[in-house]
Formats: structure tokens, sequence, C-alpha cells
């Protein structure tokens, strides 16, 4: 494996892995923080604005899979994929339990 196959599979997690909240707030029409935001990623975006930058990072993240060729035998661009993942998810955890109630 290349070395930017591990570095494009730890970014395909994070990708991935953002496309959740945001796909889900969106549909069920609930507000959510976005990089779009007023203060950015701490205020409250619209749901369509969720939806749309759910499908931004989903197209990234698949691209970004499709290049560390994570769906090769290699287990070390699973590891770097689901460390993507971790990486992400996390510290998101944490940070969006102090988002904005407006």
């Amino acid at each position: 494996m290349i070395w930017y196959q591990y570095v494009a599979s730890f970014f395909a997690g994070a990708f991935l892995a953002n496309v959740v909240p945001h796909f889900v707030h969106g549909i069920s029409g609930d507000r959510f923080p976005t990089p779009f935001a007023n203060p950015p990623g701490q205020g409250l975006s619209s749901s369509t604005v969720n939806v749309a930058w759910s499908l931004a990072n989903l197209v990234v993240g698949y691209l970004l899979f499709r290049a560390g060729n994570v769906a090769s035998q290699s287990p070390a661009t699973l590891l770097a994929f689901l460390a993507g993942i971790a990486a992400i998810s996390l510290p998101m955890s944490k940070h969006f339990t102090q988002k904005e109630t407006r």
C-alpha cells in the first residue's frame, strides 16, 4: 500500500462519520450546527443546510474511500478508516453537547 492510501482511508472515515448526524437532523427537520452557522460549528443551521452538508460529506468520503482502497484485503487501511471515524466522533460528541438551543 502507498502511504497516501492510509491518509485517504483515515479522512474517508472522518467524512463518512460526519454524514450521519447532519443527515439525521436534516431529514428530521431539526436545526443542527454546521460550519455555515453563526458562529461556525456552534450556531444552528437549517435542516436543508444540514442535508446539503451531509451529502457533500458523503461525496468526499466516498471518493476518499475509493482512493484509500479501504475495501481491499488490507487490514491496515481498514484500521486507518476506523481511526478516522473515532477521531471525529469522540471529540464531536463532546463538542455538540454544548450547541446553542435557539
